[in-house]
């Protein structure tokens, strides 16, 4: 009896040890997020938070942090349970979420308070806010070293760079107007931003902070997401209802694909297999195999569906 008890349970804990990654979708006018299992593809749950929740990050901590808009507050949930653990005040109408690589902060983009609040993960505290030049920031993106936070903002034409270990803004890089998603790349020396009313995407270069290049994407270009290994960079284009898929070598697309309707956020699996799509207007999540570049399945989430956090 005993050795059949040990057994089985060696055996849930290989399983749980050799699980897929989850992916979290917070619904904004469903107060929800839905949980994806990226091995199945299908919704395994439903965290109910009220609310209006937008942008998240997960830590190092098993915790999950999602901007409320409703309540202008951070909501924290505990990956393991599924269970809203607290609220911590962010300032108005927070939207973009990320956390440091270091696993010591949680960063959000407060748009009418024009700032950006840091979470100190050690302590679980808020900072004091940030202030940042662009009009409306909707995204605080940390780069890999945790040294510096870029923000973008709706009613901007640049970049703002703030120093982490300074807690404040210290330069701003023009790029054209609206800039919205951002991601770096693995080694921190580039980042790319899409600068929706210009429809293209462009790279910074993080130490000269300038833009290296321009490249044009679809219409309305919003959400960005870098590959693992830094070969490809993936663009949501709002209005198109596509995805670009850019060559970081020649700087070009090299395959648009159709999704749903309004894809903002998004995110990839660690292993660099799939794409996880945020499907605003569609009230779903398309599922892009990145071998082929081709969707492998359309997820049915809550309504008005932000982006895509996996963990």
């Amino acid at each position: 009896m005993w050795r059949i008890f040990l057994t089985v349970a060696l055996s849930l804990i290989v399983t749980f040890a050799q699980a897929a990654p989850l992916a979290y979708v917070p619904n904004e006018t469903s107060g929800t997020i839905s949980v994806i299992d990226t091995e199945s593809d299908k919704v395994v749950g439903t965290i109910s938070t009220g609310g209006a929740p937008r942008g998240s990050a997960a830590g190092a901590n098993h915790k999950l942090y999602a901007s409320d808009r409703a309540d202008n507050s951070l909501i924290v949930i505990d990956r393991d349970s599924g269970k809203v653990t607290g609220r911590l005040p962010v300032g108005k109408s927070p939207e973009g979420v990320s956390a440091s690589l270091d696993g010591n902060y949680v960063a959000a983009a407060s748009e009418e308070a024009n700032a950006v609040i840091l979470i100190d993960l050690r302590t679980g505290k808020a900072l004091p806010p940030i202030p940042t030049e662009g009009k409306n920031p909707e995204h605080a993106v940390f780069s890999p070293d945790g040294r510096w936070l870029y923000v973008s903002a709706e009613e901007a034409t640049q970049v703002d760079v703030v120093d982490v270990s300074k807690r404040a803004q210290v330069a701003s890089i023009p790029v054209g107007r609206r800039p919205r998603g951002i991601a770096f790349a693995p080694d921190g020396a580039t980042a790319w931003v899409a600068c929706e009313l210009e429809g293209v995407v462009v790279e910074i270069d993080v130490a000269a902070r300038t833009v290296r290049r321009t490249v044009k994407a679809g219409a309305f270009p919003n959400g960005v997401a870098m590959h693992p290994d830094g070969s490809r960079v993936y663009v949501s284009n709002g209005r198109d209802g596509t995805v670009s898929v850019i060559d970081r070598t020649t700087a070009s697309i090299i395959a648009t694909i159709a999704v749903g309707k309004r894809p903002w956020n998004m995110a990839i699996t660690p292993d660099g297999a799939k794409l996880y799509v945020a499907n605003g207007r569609s009230d779903s999540v398309s599922v892009i195999d990145l071998d082929r570049n081709r969707v492998l399945t359309q997820i049915a989430v809550g309504k008005l569906p932000w982006g895509v956090t996996i963990r």
